[in-house]
């Protein structure tokens, strides 16, 4: 029966596959780590108190790239580079979802509506990130290679969901909320259709790999369409609604380290 678990087991017993499942979640975690530092190293002054959360949050992203990679060398695996269509976060960057790369790049302090942009934006990336993480844990927190690796991605996770919503809950009582939820709903509108076209890229070319039948191939490829039809019609409201979380002042601390991962 072909289920979450099986599909994922399947990936991590092939090093082929599992090299690049690993390599593509590294590659977005550390562009995900240079994003937030640029955007803390350019906060505008009036919001300067958030800095130190958001270089956390960059912190834990460059954590989560060095997990995966050692994750590689522990199975002596090398990198390989991330097929253009399955790389997420350069394909919302390219549909103008969150805060373009020139502006990053440059030296002028980002405005109000940029941090808010930015908050939004991640609001709806980490939801996808915890959930993805919490199905990962749930089927293989126990696994004796990548147990304690999703383990600590998945706290981490949470902890940066939990600060997008009391962050944006903050901004919208100081006067952000009409932007705070235009941002939301064009960020997880376009969020779901490049989740689904990367979901299909990435499942062609694990397909290649682990020379899959056609039919398990088109299996694979109409759940991930079922998915987003699910999600187009409405799933997606999960992604953008607000509510104080119960950890509150998530990233409120120094990052944790994940030493037995160097």
């Amino acid at each position: 029966m072909l289920t979450a678990r099986s599909l994922f087991q399947e990936i991590f017993d092939g090093d082929d596959s599992f090299r690049l499942f690993c390599s593509i979640a590294a590659g977005g975690e550390t562009q995900g780590g240079w994003e937030n530092a640029r955007i803390a190293a350019l906060v505008p002054q009036s919001m300067i108190a958030l800095a130190p959360k958001i270089t956390r949050h960059g912190a834990d992203e460059d954590k989560h790239g060095r997990i995966f990679n050692a994750l590689l060398k522990k199975r002596n695996l090398e990198p390989v580079p991330v097929p253009p269509e399955t790389d997420y976060t350069m394909l919302l960057e390219q549909r103008g979802i969150g805060l373009a790369h020139e502006k990053l790049r440059g030296r002028e302090p980002l405005s109000e509506d940029d941090i808010v942009v930015y908050l939004s934006h991640s609001r709806v990336t980490e939801q996808r990130a915890a959930d993805q993480m919490d199905m990962l844990v749930k089927h293989f927190g126990d696994h004796p290679e990548v147990g304690r690796a999703i383990r600590v991605i998945c706290h981490d996770e949470d902890n940066h969901l939990a600060y997008c919503h009391e962050e944006l809950l903050r901004l919208a009582r100081e006067g952000h909320g009409r932007t705070i939820h235009r941002v939301l709903r064009e960020s997880a509108l376009a969020e779901i259709r490049i989740y689904r076209d990367v979901s299909l890229a990435v499942m062609k070319h694990m397909g290649r790999l682990l020379h899959w039948p056609r039919a398990k191939s088109a299996a694979l490829a109409a759940g991930i369409h079922a998915v987003y039809a699910y999600e187009r019609f409405g799933g997606w409201h999960r992604m953008v609604s607000l509510k104080q979380p119960e950890r509150r002042n998530a990233l409120g601390g120094p990052a944790t380290s994940a030493a037995e991962f160097a």
